[in-house]
């Protein structure tokens, strides 16, 4: 029983929980609760999350068939909490362009900066396999 307990707990990345025995608190509650000694404060990185899959593709106008390019698709892996808005910077970053030129979208509609990929995940790609596909699309850089 106790290598079952113990598993069950290095397979969560938990140290084991331990009881304070009798009028021992020191460190502990004192209200005699149980306590573990896992780190709550690191618990806030998004490797705690669960995780989306995401094809981010260049929106191209369509072309005939003999002039047609390969497409060049960018698989990424992010934290369902993760927004459109921090997608775009990212996106932004790598394309050395600033964040008013460029856009993501889902079917051609643009979407909200706020919108986190959970959001997005169960609203618009639920029940569909994984990766989810977005567009973005850069805008002219006229003034």
């Amino acid at each position: 029983e106790e290598k079952r307990i113990r598993e069950f707990y290095q397979s969560r990345g938990l140290d084991r929980v331990t009881q304070p025995s009798g009028d021992d608190t020191v460190g502990g509650d004192p209200m005699g609760l149980p306590y573990s000694t896992f780190d709550h404060s690191r618990a806030h990185y998004f490797r705690y999350d669960e995780h989306v899959s995401l094809c981010l593709e260049k929106l191209r106008p369509p072309q005939p068939p003999d002039m047609l390019c390969p497409s060049q698709q960018k698989y990424v892996r992010c934290s369902v909490r993760a927004q459109i808005r921090h997608l775009r910077r990212v996106l932004c970053h790598r394309l050395g362009l600033s964040l008013q030129h460029v856009q993501i979208l889902f079917d051609n509609e643009p979407l909200p900066d706020h919108m986190t990929m959970k959001q997005l995940w169960l609203s618009r790609w639920f029940g569909k396999p994984a990766p989810l596909l977005l567009h973005y699309s850069i805008k002219d850089k006229r003034r």
